[in-house]
This record gives C-alpha cells, structure tokens and sequence, in this order.
C-alpha cells in the first residue's frame, strides 16, 4: 500500500465548474477515479467553493484497465484532469 506522500498529486485540473478546483488547482483531500470513460468520481458542481489549502491525491483508481493501475492505486507520477468522454475525466489514463 502506498503512504498518502506518495500518492500522485492533481497537477492540473481544467473542470472550472468543479467546486473543488480554484485556479486549475484540485483541492479536494483525494480524487477516485471510476466509471466508464476515467470519470473523476469526486466531481461536484454546486454554488460555493471547498476543500484543502494543499493540492488533490489520487486516492482511488478503479480503472483496472488503466496501464498506471496497481492494485487499485495510481502509479502515475501526477495526472491531469479535464473534459474527454465526461466534463471531468483523467486525462492520464491510458489502457494497457
């Protein structure tokens, strides 16, 4: 299991609607990556801004199929995340 330092860092989030982005920064504790298309699963879109003073982990991957997935964790140095298939998808997936 990977410790919390180690986990990969949100290096840059476009999804400007997200409430947990400010400056293209991700400031949730840490994302899950899911879904059919790498869908950021802690995408929310509400009135008012959240989260940490640091920068978003990647917390969860449940992309089994993504080639930086092991045993359900990111092994991505950081990941990018933006609009693809969803208004918030990891742009760092790549299938094995």
């Amino acid at each position: 299991m990977t410790s919390t330092q180690q986990l990969p860092q949100v290096q840059d989030c476009s999804v400007s609607s997200c409430s947990y982005n400010a400056e293209s920064s991700c400031h949730a504790g840490a994302i899950t990556v899911g879904g059919e298309h790498a869908h950021c699963g802690t995408f929310v879109e509400i009135s008012f801004r959240s989260g940490l003073e640091r920068t978003g982990v990647v917390g969860a991957c449940h992309r089994t199929d993504c080639s930086h997935n092991e045993k359900l964790e990111c092994t991505a140095a950081a990941v990018q995340v933006g609009a693809a298939a969803d208004k918030a998808d990891c742009l760092t997936y790549s299938a094995r």
